[in-house]
């Protein structure tokens, strides 16, 4: 089985993170390759800089298709680019936002989120919405640290458990979910002080991949993640103008 986690931003120190994070969890056997893409913003935290980073998930997806791997984890709590992905990947393809809210739902009755800036928010609990775990995610909280400070911060699993243990009363949860793959790395440490189980996204998608791929199961073709219709692409993105992935280019030229 090979499993590849591609990192939507263009920051090797974070991509070499959530390899750690994922090789972990991997079964016996298993290969797991981790990679970010060549174009692309160097941290996710707008609508703006989720939009520019697909082209370069899909480059990560139709390489991998190539390759012969088998599912794929999109590591970014956006989940950005995943139904996108789903149509180009023959094996399934999990965000961890989704892989991490219904790890979430499964460990207690309700569960907060703790991600890096306010104005991510809005889209968690979207996603929450969206993947049917809006009535267990009893609330997302922002603790002001940008993606590329969390590993610079050393004050920062302070500052996560402060806020965190906030969370948990004010919204009478039973688990925390970590809103950002950059904090893959923090979930023993915040768990060891919280007291309650708390969620990394990275992990749970990669178990999840695997879990999918062992049971034969894969994303169905049958109506919208269906792979795209030949269409010509300009400009910059000429080089995505085929969904035939081996006649794709590694990029847009």
């Amino acid at each position: 089985m090979h499993i590849r986690v591609i990192n939507p931003n263009t920051t090797v120190a974070m991509t070499e993170k959530i390899e750690l994070s994922a090789r972990a969890v991997v079964g016996p056997g298993t290969r797991l390759d981790a990679v970010n893409p060549a174009m692309g913003p160097a941290s996710i935290e707008s609508h703006y800089e989720e939009a520019l980073s697909v082209p370069g998930i899909l480059t990560e997806v139709a390489a991998g298709e190539r390759a012969g791997v088998d599912g794929y984890v999109i590591a970014c709590f956006g989940d950005p680019g995943l139904d996108a992905a789903r149509e180009l990947a023959v094996g399934p393809v999990v965000g961890i936002a989704e892989a991490a809210m219904h790890a979430a739902a499964l460990l207690g009755r309700g569960f907060s989120v703790v991600t890096t800036l306010d104005r991510t928010r809005g889209r968690a609990r979207e996603l929450a919405i969206r993947y049917g775990a809006g009535p267990a995610c009893r609330g997302v909280y922002g603790c002001a640290i940008p993606v590329l400070e969390l590993d610079r911060d050393p004050d920062v699993v302070d500052r996560v458990v402060a806020v965190g243990r906030a969370a948990l009363e004010r919204d009478d949860s039973d688990v925390l979910v970590l809103g950002c793959a950059g904090m893959a790395d923090l979930c023993a440490r915040v768990s060891a002080r919280l007291g309650v189980p708390v969620v990394d996204g990275v992990a749970a998608a990669t178990v999840f991949v695997q879990s999918l791929v062992t049971l034969g199961l894969r994303t169905s073709p049958r109506t919208e993640y269906a792979a795209p219709p030949p269409k010509h692409h300009t400009g910059i993105l000429a080089g995505f103008t085929r969904p035939d992935l081996a006649a794709w280019s590694t990029g847009p030229d």
